[in-house]
């Protein structure tokens, strides 16, 4: 099988679970009376997660290259750490739609701006009005999922 078919499943099955996120961990949340207690069990768990797959698969990290990253390559997991208790917070305020589909805007106009200048070492892909549009209507999606 084709691994850009694999990848694009991948990124399938890991978007529909983002969306299982924030209820999970809202109601999480509101058990442990706070987003960030949430987020610290849900990476907890993620975390004994990998380490089994990691196990299983008998994957060993490289040392010596990890050691010869930038600093800015450690810290990922912070993003994700924001986002999770970010998804907490926001479900039961604004509903898994609306907070999903606000993420996806956030996530959209970053991506512009890190494809526009190439940054980590990403293809360079000049912001244009197609890309622009597409934000837009991003943007729209938002305002229609949050009508009355």
């Amino acid at each position: 099988m084709n691994a850009n078919w694999i990848a694009v499943g991948a990124v399938m099955v890991g978007g529909a679970l983002t969306a299982l996120q924030g209820p999970t961990n809202a109601r999480l949340a509101g058990a442990l009376n706070s987003p960030i207690n949430a987020a610290l069990v849900s990476f907890l768990v993620g975390t004994v997660a990998l380490v089994l797959v990691a196990a299983t698969l008998q994957v060993r990290p490289d040392v010596g290259a990890a050691r010869a990253l930038p600093w800015h390559s450690w810290i990922g997991g912070l993003y994700g750490a924001v986002f999770v208790a970010a998804a907490a917070f926001a479900t039961p305020r604004l509903g898994v739609a609306s907070t999903i589909v606000l993420m996806v805007a956030g996530q959209m106009a970053l991506s512009l701006i890190l494809d526009h200048f190439g940054f980590m070492g990403v293809p360079k892909q000049p912001i244009d009005w197609g890309r622009l549009a597409g934000v837009g209507l991003i943007v729209c999606g938002v305002l229609l999922i949050r009508r009355p």
